[in-house]
């Protein structure tokens, strides 16, 4: 069997990656990329392909069993006619399953919502082509936010409009594990799995943060139109208004999920406390 894992050099790809070999060996194991020599020390086959480009997924896909899609990072946009390059080619060439990386969020409601929107049209995309399916719509990953544990240090605090609203966190690594179990396992086929951990406040988070680096962190709770404000001003129109999105859907409710990792996996999803240990002894 051939596996096939598109954007694999990405920090979720590379998870994923790591998650097969563990599981059918790096021999099985085929790595897409839009630039190899940025791929080579995945220890594994590894093929170029473009979003872009339908004819290098139809080579990269050839003698591959099923296929890993990795929701793109371009315009939302652009990224549902790049996924179809991926779906056609896969169907071209005979692929028996495709699993795709969604994404949880609101549709409507935020600056987010037009990723959202993307997301599912990929999933009806999925869906009509005619081949066993599964989907996966991931949860926030923790770590951005532990990456930004010295900003968080330096203001002290965790400043953001969400609230009191929950959000279901998850990590790079346990989805790794729980997309592999997706591509390996033919009796989940045909559903769309929420992978997403237990639902925290930022409050809950700050205290857990504190717990684990020894910090005395507050949650200062502010509107989503100041949010917004310096989220633009720091990180420009496009990402800033992202962000803000992102947290007023976890203020709205959005994220407050039910989880489906146990379904998928076999265990549970571990806690917003075991991901923050986890993260410290990388």
């Amino acid at each position: 069997m051939k596996i096939a894992v598109t954007a694999a050099n990405g920090k979720l790809g590379s998870s994923i990656v790591d998650a097969l070999i563990k599981e059918i060996g790096a021999e099985n194991v085929v790595g897409i990329v839009r630039t190899p020599e940025k791929a080579t020390h995945l220890g594994v086959e590894i093929r170029q392909g473009d979003y872009n480009s339908r004819e290098e997924f139809n080579e990269a896909l050839k003698g591959v069993d099923k296929v890993l899609l990795i929701s793109g990072m371009d315009d939302p946009q652009k990224r549902i006619q790049q996924h179809r390059n991926v779906i056609e080619a896969a169907k071209q060439n005979g692929v028996s399953k495709i699993v795709y990386t969604s994404i949880i969020g609101d549709e409507v409601n935020n600056a987010f919502s037009p990723v959202v929107q993307s997301n599912r049209q990929t999933e009806k995309d999925v869906k009509s082509f005619g081949i066993d399916w599964a989907i996966g719509r991931n949860g926030i990953y923790i770590e951005p936010d532990l990456e930004y544990i010295d900003n968080y240090k330096k203001d002290g605090e965790i400043r953001n409009c969400a609230g009191d609203g929950r959000c279901t966190y998850t990590s790079r690594k346990e989805l790794g594990f729980a997309y592999a179990k997706m591509l390996l396992n033919d009796e989940l086929n045909g559903q769309v799995y929420n992978l997403v951990g237990d639902p925290i406040t930022q409050q809950e988070l700050a205290d857990l943060i504190n717990k684990t680096y020894k910090t005395d962190l507050k949650y200062t709770p502010v509107s989503y139109e100041d949010y917004k404000k310096e989220r633009v001003e720091e990180l420009g129109d496009f990402i800033g208004n992202i962000i803000a999105g992102i947290y007023k859907g976890i203020s709205d409710g959005a994220n407050d999920v039910i989880s489906d990792f146990e379904k998928v996996t076999g265990r549970a999803h571990l806690s917003t406390y075991e991901m923050i240990n986890d993260f410290i002894k990388v």
